[in-house]
């Protein structure tokens, strides 16, 4: 019998706060301000001011909630309370720091690897046996030393017989010239006959083309002894491939390679975005990971991205007259491409805008207005900026809580006092 009572009074408990809490307001949330309440009997019954919910009504028992105004709910808090209150509304207070724009050396570090001016191959210009190497691996040379020699074979003796036949086409030039000089002697005094001197000039006509002839014979012929002897062509060190003695040299063949030191180049390349300030004749110092360091200009920028990091090649070409620095070696470039109005700003002011854009918000006529910023350098004063009027009230404090166009109550606790 307990039980049953129990039962009993716990069951009038439950239908009691049932029937209270169906007198009550369901809130939906994600509707907006005022437009997410219904009441819990119109949610049951389906619709609103059904039958149940028109005689609780009628009885007073029943709460009744009506909104009276219409919130934006795109507004914030703060425009939301002064399109309520208007003037009355208290303005959001700021504090703005007044920085002026100063000049700012741009530079730009690229990295990237030292490279040799050029590597040429000292070849044989005429086929022949390697009679000697001169030189060895690592070795300076400059240009006239000799590289290798290569057997002479018959070469001195075609030397020998160009120059005889030069002697006797001399010779021969000197007979005609007397021949000539006699002709012309007799015929002045009246014994010999006008005819006989076209004979004469022909005969010395001849003899001189003779002996250009055996001159350019003896030229060649030296010229071809000379080829047995390869010389160095440009300055540099000696590196392989090197050929060995009394192997057998073609025509074009090459005898050593020379890498040529000064100059050298640096090759990197300059991103897409500071493409625009890149041109020659730039001037850019240069480090290597063992330390080296060295100045030169950029000698060259290419007119076509790189199709994988959408950067541009360059060139910077600096002396490098004890080869000091090698050829591959891992090293960064700055390159000064001169100086641009900047502002010097703290990290912590810049922000986002409503469409993302990185900016910073200032104050102009007691408005808030967004600028979008470039950033050119990340020191550890801060970070230099392109985009801003020459002299700006930047927003250094509460810039998230308020918005563009928004009237605020700004504090400059530093006027000019940031330009430095």
């Amino acid at each position: 019998m307990r039980a049953l009572l129990s039962y009993g009074i716990a069951l009038l408990i439950l239908v009691g706060a049932g029937l209270w809490l169906a007198t009550g307001t369901l809130v939906i949330g994600g509707s907006g301000p005022g437009e997410g309440e219904r009441s819990i009997i119109s949610v049951v019954e389906g619709q609103e001011h059904g039958p149940i919910a028109t005689t609780l009504a009628d009885a007073g028992v029943l709460a009744h909630h009506e909104s009276t105004t219409t919130v934006d709910p795109a507004l914030t808090i703060a425009q939301r309370n002064e399109a309520e209150m208007g003037s009355a509304t208290e303005l959001q207070s700021v504090r703005t720091t007044t920085y002026v724009a100063k000049p700012m050396s741009i530079e730009v570090p690229l990295r990237g690897r030292t490279a040799a001016k050029a590597s040429v191959s000292a070849v044989a210009e005429t086929p022949g046996i390697v009679d000697e190497v001169n030189v060895v691996k690592g070795q300076n040379v400059k240009v006239g030393d000799l590289l290798c020699t290569l057997d002479q074979g018959t070469r001195a003796a075609a030397v020998a017989q160009a120059e005889a036949g030069l002697a006797q086409a001399n010779a021969s030039l000197n007979q005609a010239q007397l021949d000539y000089d006699t002709n012309e002697s007799l015929r002045g005094r009246g014994l010999a006959a006008a005819n006989t001197a076209r004979a004469v000039e022909v005969a010395l006509s001849s003899a001189k083309a003779n002996v250009s002839s055996a001159q350019a014979a003896l030229d060649n012929a030296n010229a071809e002894l000379d080829r047995t002897r390869i010389i160095a062509k440009v300055n540099g060190v000696v590196q392989d491939p090197i050929v060995s003695e009394g192997a057998m040299l073609a025509m074009g063949s090459a005898c050593a390679t020379i890498v040529q030191l000064d100059p050298m180049r640096f090759l990197g390349q300059v991103p897409e975005a500071r493409i625009a300030l890149a041109k020659t004749d730039l001037t850019a110092s240069i480090r290597t990971v063992n330390g080296q360091t060295a100045d030169g200009k950029v000698t060259y920028i290419a007119s076509t991205a790189d199709s994988a990091t959408r950067s541009f090649p360059v060139e910077i070409e600096f002396a490098n007259p004890d080869g000091a620095i090698r050829d591959g070696i891992t090293a960064q470039a700055t390159i000064n491409m001169g100086s641009a109005p900047a502002q010097l700003l703290p990290q912590s002011v810049l922000t986002l805008s409503d469409d993302g854009v990185l900016g910073v918000r200032t104050v102009e006529n007691e408005k808030v207005k967004f600028y979008p910023v470039q950033i050119v350098s990340d020191t550890r004063d801060g970070i230099w900026v392109m985009g801003l009027p020459a002299s700006v009230d930047v927003i250094t404090v509460g810039q998230e809580y308020v918005t563009e166009g928004q009237t605020v109550a700004a504090t400059n606790v530093a006027a000019g006092g940031a330009a430095s």
